[in-house]
């Protein structure tokens, strides 16, 4: 790949807004681990709620201005999982009720990346995320950022969060695991898209 293909491939606002998502999860970090003050979690939400809607318009950019790469195709949905990762680590550190949540994502999580690498390296791979994982992904955003800015809430709210999240990550997993190895495959070549 020439230095122009490459800079034209890697240098994308698409690309630029995921990294900028991931340079914002150590500030947020900060903030909620440190929270003492309603005014502190609001700015923690406030850092999660910027990052979401980088991640809608980071998308939209690269459809609607053709700025689709294959590194975006990987950096995005690495960036979503990287943030919901450090979301539910920091959020279940305050809230005990959501550990079975974190231990389910990052089950689903390693699946998807150990068979997607095993994908890839016969030169396939999903063609996009899946509406499955789409859901799923704004109701752990929506329902944690819920939570960041609302510390406070009863054990019984936090434990109805908990089971929703639960169950929109087993059915995002169990769409993950039929994709990959189901009757209606979704995996392509790569050259295919």
């Amino acid at each position: 790949m020439n230095l122009e293909r490459w800079k034209k491939e890697i240098f994308t606002i698409p690309n630029l807004l995921s990294l900028f998502r991931l340079a914002l999860l150590p500030v947020y970090v900060y903030i909620y681990l440190n929270a003492t003050q309603t005014y502190q979690y609001v700015a923690a939400g406030a850092i999660m709620a910027v990052s979401c809607l980088t991640d809608m318009i980071d998308g939209k950019i690269a459809r609607r201005f053709n700025m689709i790469s294959t590194l975006g195709k990987i950096l995005d949905p690495v960036a979503d999982k990287i943030t919901q990762f450090t979301l539910t680590v920091c959020l279940s550190l305050k809230h005990t009720q959501l550990l079975p949540v974190l231990a389910l994502f990052v089950i689903k999580e390693l699946f998807q990346a150990v068979v997607g690498l095993v994908h890839l390296r016969k030169g396939k791979m999903l063609p996009g995320a899946l509406m499955a994982g789409k859901v799923c992904t704004t109701v752990l955003f929506v329902s944690l950022i819920a939570l960041v800015l609302f510390p406070n809430v009863s054990p019984a709210v936090v434990n109805a969060i908990a089971l929703v999240d639960t169950c929109f990550l087993v059915i995002s997993f169990i769409s993950y695991i039929l994709a990959y190895f189901g009757k209606n495959v979704k995996v392509q070549d790569l050259e295919s898209k």
